[in-house]
């Protein structure tokens, strides 16, 4: 069974970087096929797919956060992590980890139980 955690500051301040850290159990990071991804979930509003990294190493982010998002790992802490610069107050929200067995299809068989980012001076 995969497990995600979630870790990072709960407080950005605006122009700052918001990251945050995903530690994984239960299945290695380089594992065939697997997809590791950020989701977030800004209030009021549904979710929103920011990105992932796969089993090799390649990163794929959404458009319309990909001018100032980074998404990297380190396999030997079995942990991924999200760069999102230049942050604003609109980056409020709560950030999961997912992680899939396939993509697109199975792309969110694991979830992170959330973590809260607010960004706000």
């Amino acid at each position: 069974q995969v497990q995600l955690q979630e870790s990072g500051p709960g407080l950005v301040k605006p122009s700052q970087t918001l990251s945050l850290t995903c530690t994984v159990s239960g299945r290695s990071l380089t594992s065939a096929a697997y997809h590791w991804s950020w989701i977030r979930q800004l209030p009021g509003r549904g979710l929103e797919w920011i990105g992932y990294i796969d089993f090799s190493g390649y990163t794929y982010v959404s458009p319309s956060l990909k001018h100032r998002t980074l998404i990297s790992r380190d396999t030997s802490k079995s942990h991924f992590t999200l760069h999102l610069n230049s942050s604003t107050p609109e980056d409020t929200a709560v950030y999961y980890c997912a992680a899939g067995s396939r993509w697109p299809d199975r792309w969110s068989e694991n979830w992170g139980q959330g973590t809260q980012v607010t960004v706000s001076s």
